[in-house]
């Protein structure tokens, strides 16, 4: 597999080697550390991402305003073919990242469950609410799971469970949990909350909601008209009517599913002041609104974004270790 190739920011550029298509965790606030280095605004950082194109190539742009002496190497891939090369490394003497920028905290909570990533470091991270960040990974962007309805329909379903309304029969379509991280949120909050559990797919299933691989294929579905609606993310929605897609964005009363896109430094970086550098631009002002100038909602709420509905967070620290289980109980639902 070729090897990353080095960018110089100060000439504002990216080469991303992998062409490629391209979750918050509640966690206890943890204070850093005295003793923590401070993060270098100059040095060489290597990146594993599975973050969208546009939206690396925005932060960096930025950075290199703010930091041109830093310089960043990327990576870019799906998470499954990320976690693929990381195990591959892990094989064959280490991991060859400084940072990894992934799209949900399941990606990460087994590296850091390993003691493979370093501790937060400095004061940057408090202004990332505490929901959205864990001892290792800060959340960087979020990914709001909602509805999204033919614009057409007299009437569109307002809550989760008015997807199981015998008015949307056989006409809901939801993404598999097994392939698209987000969606995989989703199964986290629904499967562990005392308000849904299994039985929400349950009656998904019985209404005769459909599995299609990812969000967007929900999009295009539901705007070709072979649904009414389902679940996606925000961010799918909003570019697909602006782009005149005949759909509408709910944002359920009862809140939309918010999946944090975390990043966390390896412990056994390189450059190890670079990397913290790195990770704490990305929750900067500068970095996040970079972020949100590429359609996602930052983390932080001192930069500017529209108004939204309430959100949710799924308990990552429940969900942590039991993926397998819940992914069996939904496919045993979902799965013929």
């Amino acid at each position: 597999m070729p090897q990353p190739h080095l960018i110089s920011l100060a000439a504002a550029t990216t080469v991303l080697l992998l062409a490629a298509a391209a979750a918050p965790a509640v966690a206890q606030d943890v204070p850093a550390s005295p003793a923590a280095p401070t993060p270098s605004l100059s040095g060489t950082v290597t990146v594993y991402t599975s973050v969208t194109q546009d939206t690396v190539d925005a932060v960096l742009s930025a950075l290199a305003v703010s930091h041109p002496q830093l310089k960043v190497e990327v990576f870019r891939a799906p998470t499954g073919e990320l976690d693929a090369r990381l195990a591959s490394e892990q094989r064959t003497g280490g991991i060859g990242a400084d940072v990894l920028w992934m799209t949900d905290p399941l990606s990460l909570q087994r590296y850091e469950a390993e003691g493979l990533l370093a501790p937060l470091a400095g004061d940057a991270f408090e202004a990332v609410p505490p929901e959205h960040r864990g001892e290792t990974f800060v959340g960087t962007r979020l990914l709001n799971l909602v509805i999204v309805a033919r614009d057409d329909l007299a009437s569109v379903p307002a809550t989760w469970a008015d997807l199981t309304d015998a008015a949307y029969a056989g006409r809901v379509a939801i993404p598999d949990p097994g392939f698209a991280g987000s969606a995989f949120g989703a199964l986290g909050y629904f499967g562990t909350s005392p308000d849904y559990g299994m039985d929400f797919y349950q009656a998904l299933k019985d209404n005769g909601a459909v599995q299609v691989q990812s969000p967007v294929d929900v999009l295009t579905g539901v705007a070709e008209g072979n649904y009414d609606a389902g679940i996606t993310l925000d961010k799918i929605a909003r570019d697909a009517i602006e782009d005149g897609s005949p759909v509408t964005l709910v944002w359920p009363a009862d809140g939309a599913i918010a999946v944090s896109s975390p990043a966390a430094v390896v412990a056994a970086s390189d450059d190890l002041a670079a990397a913290q550098a790195f990770q704490a631009f990305l929750v900067s002002t500068e970095g996040q609104a970079a972020i949100a100038g590429t359609g996602w909602q930052p983390v932080r709420a001192d930069v500017a974004w529209p108004a939204t509905g309430d959100a949710v967070v799924p308990d990552w620290s429940e969900v942590f270790g039991e993926q397998a289980a819940l992914l069996e109980d939904y496919y045993a639902i979902f799965g013929d």
